[in-house]
């Protein structure tokens, strides 16, 4: 049993993840904003606690982490405010990675996705712009850390139930990337027990690999 975190736990990938991990019998500590959200949480089996990381310093955010093995990004500003997505999806996910390191945590896995990237080719004029800024500076970071990470990057989300089925670095995005958010929780969940996806970003869609063995095929 691990003692997993994860931040932005009322998202949807989240609290698949969280009903998966504690399904397994590890110890999930689920990190939300709004204490409206704490009875969705917890039926999932986690522990829910509120904690705002937009407004939370580097310290306030390692003293949440501190006894955990792991923790799991899933957070997001949710699009809309270009202003907090830089706030939440950069500046705070970079914190949280600082946090990590000073409370002694070395196992990190971040939920991004599929083109992120520094030369991601969002016009600056475009919406979804301040995002792509965001996650690809919080992924570069990480990977520069020293943690042991792993970024995931599913494809167009979707409410499809799990198949546990996954194609990873989709040699044809063009083909479409749909990729189910149940599907994005088991593949968060199967890294943290894969010593052998530390230091890889991988990309994925549904296919027809079961999760498991796409992740360790060589």
């Amino acid at each position: 049993m691990s003692r997993i975190a994860i931040i932005g736990g009322h998202g949807k990938v989240a609290l698949h993840l969280s009903r998966i991990l504690s399904g397994e019998g590890h110890d999930v500590t689920s990190f939300i904003r709004n204490p409206d959200h704490v009875a969705d949480v917890t039926e999932t089996g986690a522990a829910a606690q509120v904690l705002d990381v937009e407004n939370s310093t580097t310290a306030e955010l390692a003293q949440a982490l501190k006894g955990h093995d792991a923790v799991v990004w899933s957070a997001g500003a949710g699009g809309g405010n270009p202003a907090r997505t830089y706030a939440v999806d950069r500046d705070a996910a970079i914190r949280s990675m600082d946090a990590a390191k000073e409370a002694g945590l070395k196992r990190y896995v971040m939920v991004s996705y599929i083109g992120s990237a520094k030369n991601h080719g969002i016009p600056q004029d475009h919406p979804f712009f301040p995002y792509a800024e965001s996650k690809a500076a919080a992924d570069d970071y990480l990977r520069s850390s020293g943690l042991a990470w792993t970024v995931l990057g599913p494809g167009t989300l979707t409410e499809e139930p799990a198949s546990g089925l996954i194609e990873v670095n989709p040699a044809n995005p063009g083909n479409g990337t749909g990729t189910s958010r149940a599907n994005v929780a088991l593949v968060a969940a199967a890294v943290l027990e894969l010593p052998g996806t530390i230091h890889r970003t991988i990309t994925f869609k549904d296919g027809t690999v079961d999760v498991v063995d796409a992740l360790t095929a060589d």
